[in-house]
């Protein structure tokens, strides 16, 4: 695992497959960049130039607004839930049956191309037959574009502009308010009566967070990742919802984590190095879940897996107000129910 710590290509490449949790700072201000269109988000059509200042300080241009867009299946998601549909999607959008992935959110997989579904796949062919006029993906790590290969990345970026969007580095809020932006400049109504109620009850949701933690600050929760030799136990202030959570008042198990700083790699057989009330697991499909880890008894025996407080945690956000608010939900009523059990 030293490459691990010393490579960024490397650490991104486990993030992709399940193993960390989340890359980035705690940057107060990222991701408040500016997005600017002649397009003013009402849901009219739009004629003219378009452009839009990403979060690597890129400004993506086209002639007018662009149509054929295709993007990272979880931002993909996010722009759906704003009316705004893409042509082709990459990243986990099958799952070995078929099915969905949890990343699609409410995508009807069935009428976008795939162009490649784990980590180093990208079919630059297939992309190139869908006459992109934009590109859009996730960032975790400055100027790295999500699930675009580095080996392919200089044709795929010559055949239409890009938008890279911060997945860390940033808080809940903040990378949902970048989509949105990002979605009114592509003709999206933010207006619409179904965008507003998605963000009260993301609010509502919010306030119900902070007030659970508050009345429960004795309740420790812990982020956790399985795979099948280790088990990843992330630091909450490296990740866009953890920290956001962490802002709230949520108490988080803190570990010791290793050189790149993003997380601690246990050994199942010290998977009780930390005390902790609620384990919030990656959902990830690339991740085992705890259903496949019920044969490993350093699992079963821990406190919070005896008494049935292990959620889902939604390690890749879909960042609209309509998906973020059940995860602050969920994670607020596992505190308000948690028994104390560390």
């Amino acid at each position: 695992m030293s490459n691990v710590r010393t490579s960024p290509l490397s650490r991104r490449g486990l993030l992709a497959a399940g193993g960390a949790v989340g890359l980035g700072a705690v940057l107060a201000a990222c991701g408040d960049g500016d997005g600017k269109s002649s397009a003013s988000g009402q849901g009219a059509e739009k004629s003219g130039p378009w452009s839009f200042k990403d979060d690597r300080g890129q400004t993506a241009e086209a002639g007018s607004v662009p149509k054929n867009i295709v993007a990272f299946i979880g931002v993909a998601a996010a722009l759906h839930d704003y009316g705004i549909e893409v042509k082709g999607v990459f990243g986990p959008t099958k799952t070995s049956d078929g099915k969905a992935d949890v990343q699609a959110g409410d995508i009807d997989i069935s009428k976008v191309e795939l162009l490649g579904n784990v980590w180093g796949e990208f079919n630059v062919e297939k992309y190139a037959g869908l006459a992109p006029d934009l590109l859009v993906t996730a960032m975790w790590e400055k100027d790295a574009l999500w699930y675009v290969p580095d080996q392919s990345k200089d044709k795929i970026l010559e055949l239409a502009p890009s938008v890279a969007l911060w997945a860390a580095e940033t808080t809940v809020p903040k990378a949902i308010q970048r989509h949105e932006d990002l979605a009114a400049s592509l003709g999206a109504d933010v207006k619409s009566q179904q965008v507003t109620d998605a963000k009260a009850a993301f609010e509502k949701a919010a306030a119900r967070l902070r007030a659970a933690a508050k009345a429960r600050p004795e309740i420790k929760v812990m982020i956790g990742s399985a795979s099948q030799d280790l088990f990843y136990v992330s630091l909450a202030k490296m990740s866009a919802d953890t920290l956001y959570f962490q802002e709230l008042g949520v108490k988080f198990v803190e570990p010791k984590v290793n050189s790149a700083g993003f997380f601690e790699e246990l050994s199942w057989e010290n998977v009780d190095t930390y005390d902790a009330d609620i384990i919030m697991m990656d959902n990830r499909s690339s991740a085992l879940q705890p259903d496949a880890l019920t044969s490993r008894p350093t699992w079963v025996r821990l406190p919070a897996v005896k008494a049935g407080q292990v959620i889902p945690r939604t390690t890749e956000p879909i960042y609209s107000y309509d998906k973020c608010a059940p995860i602050l939900d969920a994670l607020a009523e596992a505190i308000e129910k948690a028994k104390k059990v560390s």
